[in-house]
């Protein structure tokens, strides 16, 4: 039987120890077990161990227990915790004021971004003033370092916490840049779940890579993609889960899957990118306090967020990456309890499931599909995918030959084209060639395609003596014989005589505006009624029921009559006429 260590028997504060024990830590885990005692000798530490098993007490616990003991400066910051997502700098700070309770004179803040202003007051402030320890994510710091509201020269230790994410996130350079600015003299300690090559080459030193807790019971769905929500209905109803997480790769599949969920009466919450940090927290908060009982997240929950009592943990897709499934299922069995992890593999994802199989050096157990979901696909192995070229490869859109296409083929015109792509650029398919053959050949060319253009002109017009008989004739202008056949000329001087006729027409206007008695004959027209068209008092192309216009009559209206307007007396008063009467007033 193993022996394990209590935190009494380390030489951490009496501070700190009071902190645990009202927390009712008591027992070390493995990773603590080595870590601490090093770290407080002073020693640079590179710790590797799996999700769960307390790698942030092992880095907080002897760095808070040496501030506590004294001999650093008081208005400087003396360490430096970098965290790859705003989610864990969250949690590094809460776990700093449970086991700081009892320290007077350490002071921390956090710095990450999607705060408001007075957050980031808050922050300069503390930054300023030369707070004892600082959590922050590597964008914002690195933003507070360009304008110069950060002190690195007297930090005592400088704490990589998930390392391998943030260089997975490209922070590689800024966690350069940060390093960069601290003193020889600072002890540099790095916490991951996994060991990549990325920090083999900056840490200088191979290790291993962790595995997963025994404790996780790993299974598989072979299934298609259409059957992925029938399976999860059908492991809801088996029994009474309540603190389960779901991943997935994409967040419109986190979306569309919680949505699914809530329909099913199930209390589901969605984790993505696309929330702003407040909606962030108020979700994680619901999740932690038992106001959610599942939440559906991206690979953002994957790293660092500990919650204790997760029952189960679903890949709703497989991971590409070995190392997040590691982080995805490290979720569950936390502080040696029990928990399960189910992945669903379809025939996409089957490579890369066999890769995690691999690294796991075992089979997964593949479960059977429940009633009513009807047959998956066979579980075979396969090479890696390889992702098609997206273009318009080969022959594409042409002018002459093969055309212009993009892709192997390229863009070509002429015969082969000019390609842009696998192959090298051509005009006209092959090099050209000097000197009298190419020449001629050019020469034989154009004569051909002058004998095509020639024997198509031809052809047309063979097409249109053909069918000139269907043609409808045009309409005469005037008497035409019968069987008169009309050629070009006749078809010309028809037209000159109409153009003739049409200027002639045009002058008669002419001369008739400028006739002074043209108004008095439109008078006299308008008062006999001969408009055109208007002979039974009806407007051109009306029915005569129309609004505004006049029934037909018979009979001729003669010129309006006006008869005078008679001005009507007014009625005289009652009481000026008694008036009058008496005194005989007269006007």
């Amino acid at each position: 039987m193993i022996k394990k260590m209590y935190f009494d028997e380390l030489d951490l504060n009496d501070n700190v120890l009071d902190a645990l024990y009202d927390m009712r830590f008591e027992t070390c885990t493995p990773v603590q077990e080595k870590c601490i005692p090093e770290i407080l000798n002073g020693r640079d530490v590179l710790g590797v161990a799996q999700t769960g098993t307390g790698k942030t007490a092992a880095y907080l616990l002897p760095v808070l227990s040496k501030l506590d003991d004294g001999g650093y400066p008081d208005d400087a910051i003396n360490c430096v915790i970098m965290s790859p997502t705003r989610e864990l700098a969250q949690q590094i700070d809460q776990a700093m004021q449970g086991f700081g309770y009892y320290l007077k004179g350490v002071s921390s803040v956090a710095v990450y971004g999607g705060n408001d202003g007075n957050r980031y007051d808050q922050e300069l402030k503390s930054l300023r003033m030369g707070a004892d320890v600082v959590i922050a994510t590597p964008g914002r710091f690195i933003s507070h370092i360009s304008l110069g509201n950060v002190d690195l020269s007297k930090v005592s230790f400088f704490i990589l916490d998930e390392a391998d994410r943030m260089l997975d996130m490209g922070f590689s350079e800024d966690i350069k840049t940060i390093a960069s600015k601290l003193p020889d003299t600072c002890q540099t300690i790095m916490f991951s779940a996994t060991m990549p090559k990325k920090i083999e080459e900056l840490a200088k030193t191979k290790l291993a890579v962790s595995k997963p807790a025994e404790k996780i019971k790993q299974e598989a769905y072979v299934c298609y993609e259409t059957q992925k929500m029938t399976i999860i209905k059908d492991i809801f109803k088996a029994g009474d889960l309540k603190r389960v997480i779901v991943f997935s790769g994409s967040k419109m599949k986190v979306k569309q899957l919680a949505a699914a969920l809530q329909q099913q009466g199930i209390k589901c919450g969605a984790m993505h990118s696309d929330l702003e940090q407040v909606e962030r927290d108020e979700v994680m908060y619901q999740f932690k306090s038992g106001q959610l009982d599942v939440l559906v997240a991206t690979d953002i929950v994957a790293r660092g967020i500990d919650i204790d009592d997760i029952e189960m943990v679903i890949n709703y897709d497989v991971p590409h990456d070995t190392e997040d499934y590691v982080h995805r299922i490290g979720r569950t069995a936390r502080a040696n309890r029990d928990g399960v992890a189910i992945t669903f593999v379809n025939e996409q994802d089957m490579y890369w499931f066999q890769q995690i199989e691999k690294f796991l050096e075992k089979v997964v157990d593949k479960m059977p599909l429940p009633e009513g979901c009807g047959e998956g696909p066979e579980y075979i192995k396969l090479n890696k995918p390889v992702k098609d070229k997206k273009g318009r490869g080969g022959n594409g859109r042409g002018r002459n030959g093969n055309g212009r296409g993009r892709g192997e083929n390229g863009r070509g015109k002429n015969e082969n084209g000019r390609g842009k792509g696998r192959n090298d650029r051509a005009q006209n398919g092959e090099k050209r060639e000097n000197g009298e053959n190419g020449k001629n050949g050019e020469n034989a060319e154009n004569a051909e395609n002058t004998s095509k253009k020639t024997s198509a002109k031809s052809r047309r017009q063979k097409d249109r003596d053909q069918t000139a008989h269907k043609r409808k004739p045009n309409k005469p202008q005037g008497e035409q014989r019968n069987g008169e056949p009309r050629n070009g000329e006749q078809r010309n001087a028809q037209q000159g005589a109409q153009q003739g006729e049409n200027a002639q027409q045009a002058g008669d206007k002419k001369d008739r505006r400028n006739n002074p008695k043209r108004r008095n004959n439109n008078n006299k027209r308008r008062n006999n009624g001969d408009r055109p068209g208007t002979e039974n008092n009806v407007r051109p192309g009306s029915n005569g029921r129309g609004r505004g216009v006049a029934q037909k009559s018979n009979e001729k209206q003669g010129p309006r009559k006006y008869e005078p307007v008679v001005k009507p007396q007014k009625k005289e008063n009652v009481v000026k006429k008694f008036i009058k009467s008496i005194f005989g007033f007269k006007k």
